[in-house]
């Protein structure tokens, strides 16, 4: 080998080693920004679409999309569907189609759990359900918000805060849940409220913004039938508080 074709071949060798420090170099600085960012999002911090887009092969569309055009029948294959999408799901789920999500892979389900159609998880970070959860139609859980000032959203700046959902929590319909949230075990959710701040155990709440109405007791043992009016408003009309009877309306 002459001395010019040596030469050559140490200048492609450094070369080689410069472009490998270059690549390390930046993967560790994209690694970094991905963590600074999990850091942010877990401080309840504000990040962009952009700075979040790592996260988006977690995302479950394509299953989702499966799932929802599944035959009702089909009841294995919608299991295993179900079990590819969510974070973690426990025994003896129903989840009625169509239901959305914008990743699917952040909720986590309990036993017993029963969600009725249009139920939609807004699930940047965590969104958890205990045991005997029941969800009636057209409920959304969204974990993110976004600043009040338009100068702020630009490429959709937002925060996000996980949902806690007890056990044997009823949610009526067309109820949603906002970020931060935690709805204690066997508490009633009324039919159309906004849940903006943490509900206690066994209590019923509702109205917009949901309030607790009263507690949930031994009383509430016997189960008339339930007959027309006999569901609670935001505000009874005589001023006090609902009957004893169902709360949450919708199955």
């Amino acid at each position: 080998m002459s001395a010019d074709e040596v030469r050559e071949e140490n200048a492609e060798s450094r070369e080689g080693n410069r472009v490998r420090e270059d690549n390390g170099t930046r993967e560790e600085d994209a690694v970094h920004g991905r963590e600074e960012v999990r850091e942010r999002i877990r401080r309840d911090g504000f990040y962009t679409e952009t700075e979040a887009a790592f996260q988006n092969p977690n995302r479950r569309a394509e299953l989702i999309f499966d799932y929802n055009n599944t035959r009702p029948g089909d009841t294995e294959r919608k299991r295993e569907l179900l079990e590819r999408i969510l974070g973690s799901v426990g025994e003896r789920t129903v989840l009625l189609s169509p239901f959305h999500a914008g990743f699917g892979s952040n909720v986590h389900i309990g036993d017993d759990f029963f969600g009725n159609v249009n139920l939609t998880f807004v699930d940047d970070v965590e969104i958890r359900i205990g045991h005997g959860v029941m969800i009636a139609p057209g409920v959304t859980l969204t974990t993110t918000g976004h600043p009040i000032h338009p100068a702020l959203r630009e490429d959709f700046r937002r925060f996000s805060k996980p949902i806690s959902i007890g056990d044997r929590v009823w949610i009526g319909s067309n109820v949603v849940v906002l970020p931060g949230v935690t709805i204690g075990h066997g508490a009633v959710i009324g039919a159309g409220s906004v849940v903006s701040r943490d509900i206690p155990p066994m209590t019923v709440a509702v109205g917009t913004p949901c309030r607790v109405v009263r507690p949930i007791t031994d009383a509430d043992l016997p189960t008339p039938r339930p007959v027309e009016g006999d569901l609670p408003t935001a505000e009874p009309a005589d001023g006090g508080l609902p009957s004893p009877g169902p709360a949450a309306g919708g199955r």
